[in-house]
């Protein structure tokens, strides 16, 4: 770079918002950037904005990282202007031997020399994101000699009921292989080596110098033969790769007209992915990169493929494509709630547990009793007295006898992780559908105290004004379907979870005592539950013990 070039900042523009986080970084040190290049992807709430060069350049370094909170002015990385290096720079007196200094030539004077068309130039090849923390290796498609194409799948990893294949970048030849079959990877694992000199493609890496000829010239190599576009890679200048394309042209074309950023894009290109598979969650529709992950994600923890008639389908959810139900007659679309359509993949996730319900009954009619008795002093404090407080209260007692329902399993599924405090989630049905906030702590809470919290957190969730640690870090549930009618449900329990509590209306029946029937109020319970960590005795003694303490809440002073 010529001594009179000038570097410069760049810095955060207006981006309408007081703060934004750092989400992508598109460039690396050493890139050439041209005006209006995206340079990196900062988001705030659901939206996301790529932030332009002001000018070309080559960069110099980077200033933030990702996760960085940034804000209008803050410096984002430093550029170097390209103006001035058009001419070799001379040796100065002092400097070391010629060859080492010797300037390289320009591409378009370059002619490859024997060595460098011979000189394979190698490149790593790494696990993509796959949404996931870690894969198995299930197959090894090539092996060490064989010539690969661009997109060409080389690998396949496996989690939980679905497989993704991992295609090559490039074109080249397999050098080595990093990996075994059964090993388990991660994003930027290393799994084998291409050679970039072989007889069935060659990776491109081209020369840039800092000149609009050179630029124009290495844009007019690549549309050239393969043959007639290799050059040997110089250390001493920037390189950059070929971006590679490893999406079939149908899917291609339609994700042309989807709305996403440039990164959005080859994100999409790299893993394979048809955007318009994909649900966007940006302002106006537009497709974030999280999105593409989470598309992925699903494909990898789903059964993504069954047979329909002798042929294959594949759906996101597992579930086969909707029938055309047109020649049944009209019919029309309506948008979930966005409650409801959070709730998707959190419900999809029972897929996966093994779960059994427990019923059993409750005898609460001196604890209805008492509820009435109170409930009056109560009221003049402001503050509803219901059944569920004391429900709360011998629930949050029952679990610190029986905390392996107070628990999560593992990832290694050979441990659970319990929890030492308590905190129950609270299903509260609202305009929008069903949101559970987290009563904290209620083993350590008076019954007034539960009942004063269980309506502010009602009613925080009717005006929709909870906040994120309203709603997060609980260990068990209970879901009460209070007056709306019925005898008995089975609750999904809430993963992480490994427990929870459906409470339906409860009803006078006649119960014999030994000697004649009775009318009792019988609360129904249904304890729903993970067997993976929950025996079935292990569930009764639960409902069980639970139907005693609200027979006699008493028993909770014990």
């Amino acid at each position: 770079m010529s001594a009179n070039n000038q570097s410069y900042e760049v810095k955060t523009p207006d981006l309408g918002v007081e703060k934004a986080e750092v989400s992508e970084i598109l460039v690396k040190v050493g890139d050439k950037v041209e005006k209006n290049q995206s340079l990196l992807v900062v988001e705030s709430a659901k939206a996301s904005v790529e932030v332009p060069s002001p000018a070309d350049g080559v960069v110099e370094a980077i200033l933030i990282k990702l996760g960085d909170m940034v804000q209008e002015g803050v410096a984002l990385f430093t550029l170097s202007s390209s103006t001035a290096a058009a001419a070799p720079v001379p040796a100065p007196v002092e400097s070391k031997p010629v060859e080492e200094t010797k300037p390289v030539a320009p591409v378009a004077d370059a002619k490859p020399t024997a060595e460098s068309s011979s000189a394979p130039t190698s490149q790593s090849v790494e696990v993509p994101d796959l949404g996931v923390d870690q894969a198995d290796i299930s197959e090894i498609l090539v092996k060490v000699g064989d010539v690969v194409t661009a997109g060409q799948s080389l690998v396949v990893v496996e989690s939980a009921k679905a497989s993704v294949e991992i295609p090559s970048p490039a074109a080249g030849t397999v050098e080595s292989i990093a990996v075994t079959q059964g090993q388990t990877v991660k994003q930027g694992v290393a799994l084998l080596v291409l050679s970039g000199s072989s007889g069935g493609g060659v990776t491109k890496i081209t020369q840039l110098s800092a000149s609009d000829k050179d630029a124009q010239t290495s844009a007019a190599a690549e549309k050239a033969p393969a043959v007639e576009t290799k050059t040997q890679a110089v250390s001493t200048a920037p390189q950059v790769a070929q971006t590679q394309s490893v999406i079939a042209s149908e899917d291609l074309s339609q994700n042309a007209d989807v709305y996403a950023g440039p990164a959005v894009r080859q994100t999409a290109r790299q893993l394979g992915v048809n955007l318009t598979k994909v649900k966007a969650s940006g302002l106006n529709g537009r497709i974030l990169k999280e999105d593409v992950y989470a598309y992925v994600k699903q494909r990898l923890t789903t059964a993504a493929a069954a047979s329909v008639g002798g042929g294959t389908f594949t759906a996101a959810s597992g579930l086969p494509p909707l029938p055309d139900l047109s020649k049944w007659g009209a019919s029309h679309d309506e948008p979930l709630t966005r409650l409801q359509q959070a709730a998707i993949p959190q419900l999809s996730l029972n897929l996966y547990m093994p779960q059994v319900t427990q019923f059993d009954h409750a005898d609460i009619t001196e604890l209805e009793a008492l509820r009435i008795e109170l409930k009056d002093g109560y009221k003049k404090a402001g503050i509803g007295l219901t059944i569920l407080a004391f429900i709360a209260k011998a629930t949050a007692h029952l679990l610190l006898q029986e905390p392996r329902f107070n628990s999560h399993l593992n990832d290694d599924n050979k441990s659970i992780k319990v929890r030492e405090e308590i905190h129950l989630g609270i299903a509260v049905a609202t305009d929008d559908g069903l949101i559970v906030p987290v009563l904290r702590n209620p083993d350590r809470l008076s019954i007034r105290e539960i009942a004063k919290q269980l309506g502010e957190l009602g009613q925080k969730a009717r005006d929709k004004k909870l906040g994120p640690n309203d709603l997060s870090g609980a260990t068990f549930t209970i879901s009460s379907l209070g007056a709306m009618g019925g005898t008995g449900f089975t609750p999904l329990v809430n993963w992480p979870q490994v427990a929870i509590l459906g409470l339906s209306p409860a009803a006078m029946q006649p119960i014999w005592d030994g000697q004649a029937f009775q009318p009792r109020l019988m609360l129904p319970l249904s304890l729903s539950y993970d067997h993976r960590v929950i025996n079935g005795v292990d569930a009764a003694r639960f409902a069980r013990s639970l139907a005693v303490l609200l027979g006699d809440l008493r028993r909770v002073l014990l």
